[in-house]
């Protein structure tokens, strides 16, 4: 297998990252409102679990967002915790900033100096968990 192929014994159809949040109309605004990222599911009442999906960008890798009725494990653990997005361009990454600064969303600055000098840009979604904006891939 080649350092750039996916191995054929792992056939994985989806992926989905998941987290638990105290905010999920919070959350959920900022990702699809904010960040423009489309909402493709949700689901109520499961085992006392509210979730909802966000693609990225479509549905075959996307973010899941849930809610406990008796609450989650608490705030994110560390500023390193980050959702990377690298963009084709600063031109596309600038108009995702842009919309996120429009939202009302301040840009912060990252505890590792290497996004600074990949021309990233972090923004806290509302539980403090960043998501850094990179203009283009690294490799």
């Amino acid at each position: 297998m080649s350092e750039n192929s996916w191995p054929d014994s792992l056939r994985v159809a989806q992926v989905r990252v998941a987290r638990p949040t105290d905010r999920l109309a919070e959350v959920v605004r900022f990702y699809v409102d904010g960040l423009g990222l489309p909402e493709v599911g949700r689901f109520a009442g499961h085992a006392g679990y509210d979730g909802v999906m966000v693609g990225l960008p479509g549905v075959d890798y996307h973010l899941e967002f849930t809610s406990h009725v008796d609450g989650s494990p608490g705030a994110a653990p560390s500023a390193e915790n980050l959702l990377v997005l690298y963009f084709d361009g600063a031109e596309a990454m600038g108009e995702a900033v842009r919309r996120l600064i429009a939202f009302g969303v301040e840009p912060v600055e990252a505890e590792n100096p290497y996004w600074a000098a990949t021309g990233g840009v972090g923004f806290p979604d509302p539980d403090g968990w960043i998501v850094m904006l990179v203009p283009q891939p690294v490799f």
